[in-house]
C-alpha cells in the first residue's frame, strides 16, 4: 500500500483551511530544517552556532517532537512548516533515483509529523531533473499529503560528475511552474553548497565564504534574478515565489538592478518590466537568519509590510534569539502580528 493513503486520514485532501494550533498570538515560521538518515544525502556544511558542537545540529536537525517542540513554545511558535535540509534532492544526479528519494522522502516527512500536523507541517522536497513529473510529485504532497507548497534547495546537480547545473528560469521548467500556479502555492527558493567545479573555480581560493556567509546568497540570488530576466513571471503572473534571508540582497539593489538591466532589454532581454515591479507582485521575502533592524525596516519601507514574513532558520538560527529580536522591533501590535503570522496565514492558506 502507497504510504500516501494513511496521510489523507491524518491531513484530509488538501493543507488548506487545516486545523492548527492558532493561538491568535503566536508566530508562524517556515524555512526551518529537518533531516533524514538517508545515504544519498550530502552533510550539511553549515557551522554549529557559537557554543554548540557539530553534533549539536546534527542531533537538532534530525529532532522534531522533542527540544525543537520544547523551543517551539518556549518562542511562542504556534506553527512551524519543516523542509529537508540543503541540499536534499538537489544535491542527487541521476534522475530516477532522485524521483525516487523525494517521493519517499516526502511520505517519511508526512509520516513523520502525522502525529502532531496541529504544530508542524511540511514543503515538498522534488526533484528537478524533470519538470513535468516535479510538478506531478507537487501535485500529489500538496493534495494528498497536504503540504504547503515546495522548497527547492538551489538548482538540480545533474550529469555523471555533479557537474551539470539545472536552473528553473528557461522555458523547459514551464511545466512545473504552470502546476504550481494551478495549485496555488507558493515555491520556495533557498540555497545549497556549490557543484564540484563551483568549488574548484571559485571557492577553491576562499574556503571561509562556503555557506551562509557568502556563497549561499551569491549563488541563488543570480538564480531568483535570472527567475525575472529570462520572462517566468511574466509567463505565469499568478506564481508565488519566496526567498529568504530577507531577499538574498536582491532588493537592497533594486536601483542598480533596475537601472542596468533596463539596458538590455533592447537587446532582447525577455523581461517586460522592472524587476524590482515582481518584488510586489509575485517574491515575497522571509526574515530567515538575517536579523538586522535597520536592513528590515528599509526593506518594509521599500515592499511594504505584506510582502515581508517572520522565519527563523532553525536549526541554524536559534527560535529564541529570533524572538528575542522580535520583541525589540518597534512597531504597532496589529503590524507585528501581520509580520509573525498573518502574513504567512495568508500566503500558506492556513485560513
Amino acid at each position: 500500500m502507497r504510504s500516501g493513503l494513511w496521510a489523507i486520514a491524518a491531513f484530509g485532501s488538501m493543507a488548506f483551511g487545516k486545523k492548527w494550533n492558532n493561538t491568535g498570538i503566536g508566530s508562524i515560521i517556515f524555512e526551518e530544517a529537518v533531516s533524514l538518515d538517508y545515504p544519498q544525502f550530502e552533510p550539511t556544511i553549515a557551522a554549529p552556532i557559537l557554543g554548540q558542537t557539530y553534533q549539536d545540529l546534527i542531533n537538532n536537525l534530525a529532532d522534531v517532537h522533542n527540544q525543537r517542540l520544547r523551543w517551539m513554545d518556549d518562542s511562542g511558535v504556534d506553527y512551524m512548516v519543516l523542509s529537508l535540509n540543503s541540499p536534499g534532492i538537489q544535491s542527487i544526479s541521476d534522475p530516477e533515483t532522485a524521483e525516487a528519494i523525494a517521493t519517499r522522502a516526502n511520505d517519511d516527512i508526512a509520516k513523520l509529523i502525522s502525529n502532531n500536523t496541529m504544530r508542524f507541517g511540511a514543503f515538498a522536497a522534488l526533484s528537478m531533473h524533470n519538470a513535468t513529473q516535479a510538478g506531478e510529485e507537487l501535485r500529489r504532497c500538496v493534495k494528498t499529503l497536504g503540504f504547503h507548497g515546495a522548497l527547492l534547495n538551489d538548482f538540480q546537480s545533474s550529469g555523471d560528475d555533479n557537474n551539470t547545473l539545472l536552473y528553473y528560469d528557461q522555458p523547459e521548467y514551464d511545466p512545473f511552474w504552470k502546476i504550481a500556479v494551478e495549485l496555488d502555492v507558493p515555491i520556495y527558493l533557498h540555497p545549497r553548497p556549490p557543484s564540484p567545479l563551483q568549488m574548484e573555480q571559485d571557492f577553491a581560493h576562499a574556503k571561509w565564504l562556503l555557506g551562509a556567509p557568502q556563497q549561499f546568497t551569491v549563488q541563488l540570488s543570480n538564480h531568483i534574478v535570472g527567475l525575472c530576466t529570462n520572462g517566468v513571471f511574466d509567463r505565469f503572473p499568478k506564481l508565488k515565489v519566496i526567498v529568504g534571508h530577507l531577499g538574498e540582497r536582491i532588493p537592497s539593489d533594486f536601483w542598480r538592478l533596475d537601472e542596468m538591466l533596463a539596458r538590455k532589454v533592447p537587446r532582447g532581454m525577455p523581461m517586460k518590466k522592472a524587476l524590482s515591479s515582481y518584488w510586489l507582485t509575485n517574491i515575497w521575502e522571509t526574515s530567515t537568519g538575517n536579523f538586522w533592524t535597520e536592513l528590515f525596516n528599509f526593506h518594509r519601507n521599500i515592499l511594504g509590510e505584506d510582502r515581508i514574513l517572520y522565519s527563523v532558520d532553525y536549526p541554524f538560527v536559534m527560535m529564541q534569539q529570533g524572538a528575542e529580536w522580535v520583541d525589540s522591533l518597534r512597531f504597532s501590535k496589529q503590524a507585528r502580528l501581520n509580520f509573525i503570522r498573518k502574513n504567512a496565514i495568508k500566503l500558506l492558506k492556513l485560513d
